[in-house]
């Protein structure tokens, strides 16, 4: 069984990701593989992507044919057009009706397995100590704080690891998205720099002697 220290630092990831990324998006990305899998909605899925195909085919033929010169091909397309969109409409209401369903069990299933067994990790093992601090390396009102709510005296609770890994979490998080602004700012200059080095002048000016002296050889 993996360490406890690891579980709630892998939940506290978890957690750290999922409100980051947002709910929504998480849960647009699920609904897509659910999708893909062989589910009740994976053919009204299909069909509505085929569906969503041929209304922006016909849809830019329409917009590409004139409704005075091409009068009967045009009426022919807005029909189809009109067709394809009611059938489109009426299977996104089916498929947002579904998704509605889907979105709360899998955000009921996300509160469960992250904050909900948070809390219940936090509860049962809230007089479990995660690990002992050496003597003499902290003051007091350090470890009691550190040993929160009801860890033993001196050493770590799992409110205190917890919040410990997240503060650590969002350090390196800061971090990496600070190189990586850094390394592609520091690109973009370079790349600019030698776009500019690269540029060849068109001709040289001349000056008024290289002129007049010209002139006197003419």
């Amino acid at each position: 069984m993996p360490s406890l220290l690891i579980i709630v630092f892998a939940l506290q990831v978890a957690i750290y990701l999922i409100n980051t990324f947002g709910a929504a998006t998480i849960n647009s990305l699920l609904w897509n593989i659910y999708n893909r899998l062989p589910t009740p909605t994976s053919q009204s899925a299909a069909e509505q992507r085929v569906l969503k195909n041929q209304f922006m085919k016909i849809r830019k033929e329409l917009n590409s044919t004139s409704s005075q010169d091409e009068f009967a091909k045009w009426a022919k397309l807005r029909r189809q057009h009109d067709k394809i969109l009611e059938k489109l409409e009426k299977s996104k209401a089916e498929l947002d009706s579904t998704k509605a369903n889907f979105d709360k069990i899998v955000g009921a299933l996300r509160w469960a397995g992250t904050n909900g067994f948070r809390m219940f990790l936090q509860f049962w093992y809230q007089k479990e100590p995660m690990f002992w601090i050496p003597k003499g390396w902290v003051p007091y009102y350090a470890e009691w704080l550190l040993s929160f709510p009801r860890a033993p005296l001196g050493s770590i609770s799992i409110q205190a690891w917890a919040l410990a890994c997240m503060a650590i979490i969002v350090l390196v998080s800061d971090t990496l998205v600070a190189l990586v602004a850094l390394a592609l700012g520091t690109r973009s200059t370079v790349n600019k720099e030698n776009g500019e080095s690269m540029k060849v002048p068109s001709g040289e000016k001349q000056t008024p002697s290289q002129s007049q002296a010209e002139k006197k050889e003419l």
